[in-house]
C-alpha cells in the first residue's frame, strides 16, 4: 500500500478544521481507518473494542474540528490518540483507584461506590466547564497533553512550535485552572479536601 504523504493529509485536515468539509473527512477516514485498526488492535487484541475506540476518536475529532487545525502533523497526532485510548481501555478493567489525602496517606478505593462516582461527575463537570474558558490554542496544547497523552516535544512537532512555547501554555494553563478552580470552591463551599479524587487531579495538574 502506497505510503499517504503529510501534505495530503494536511490538506484533508484543513479542509475539515476550517471548512467543515464532510466529504474531506470521509476520505480522511477511509484512507486512515485500517491501519490503525491494525495498530489499536496490537494493544488490546479485541477487533470489535478496536473498531469502537478508532470510531470514537474520528468522531471526537469532528466535534473538536475547528480547535484541532493547528494540528500540523495529522496522522503522527491520530496514531498517537490510538495508541492512548488503548492503553486507557486497558486500564478501565480495575475498579480500584489510588486515594491521596493530605497526609500523603495512600490508599485504594472502590471507584463503583454510587456516591463516589457522583462526586467524581460533579467534579468533572466542573473542571471541563473550566478548561474550556482557556484561550485556544492553550486549550489545544492542554488537551493534546493531558487528554490524549502526549509529551511536549510530540505536541510542539504537531502544531510546528517550540517545547518551550508548549511549555508556556502549560504554565498558562495550570495557572488559569488553579485560579477558577478556587473561585469555583469558594463560591460553592466546597473544600477539595474532603473530595479524594480532587487531590489526584490536582496532583495531575501541578507535576
Amino acid at each position: 500500500m502506497q505510503e499517504i504523504s503529510n501534505e495530503h493529509l494536511k490538506k484533508l485536515w484543513d479542509q475539515v478544521c476550517l471548512n467543515d468539509d464532510l466529504k474531506a473527512f470521509e476520505l480522511l477516514f477511509y484512507q486512515l481507518n485500517r491501519n490503525l485498526l491494525l495498530f489499536c488492535d496490537t494493544f488490546i487484541h479485541n477487533q470489535g473494542a478496536s473498531e469502537e475506540l478508532v470510531s470514537d476518536i474520528f468522531v471526537n475529532i469532528w466535534n473538536k474540528r475547528k480547535s484541532l487545525q493547528y494540528i500540523q502533523h495529522p496522522k503522527s497526532y491520530l496514531f498517537t490518540a490510538v495508541k492512548n485510548k488503548a492503553l486507557n481501555y486497558l486500564k478501565q478493567f480495575s475498579h480500584l483507584q489510588l486515594h491521596v489525602d493530605l497526609t500523603d496517606h495512600v490508599k485504594l478505593v472502590d471507584a463503583t461506590d454510587p456516591n463516589t462516582l457522583l462526586q467524581r461527575k460533579e467534579f468533572f463537570a466542573k473542571m471541563d466547564n473550566i478548561i474550556s474558558k482557556l484561550p485556544t490554542q492553550t486549550l489545544l496544547v492542554f488537551r493534546l497533553v493531558k487528554e490524549d497523552g502526549m509529551k511536549y516535544k510530540e505536541v510542539a512537532e504537531l502544531l510546528d512550535i517550540s517545547p518551550r512555547t508548549v511549555q508556556t501554555h502549560m504554565r498558562t494553563a495550570f495557572q488559569k485552572i488553579g485560579t477558577l478552580l478556587r473561585n469555583y470552591t469558594e463560591r460553592d463551599n466546597l473544600r477539595l479536601m474532603d473530595k479524594f479524587y480532587s487531590i489526584v487531579m490536582l496532583m495531575l495538574f501541578l507535576f
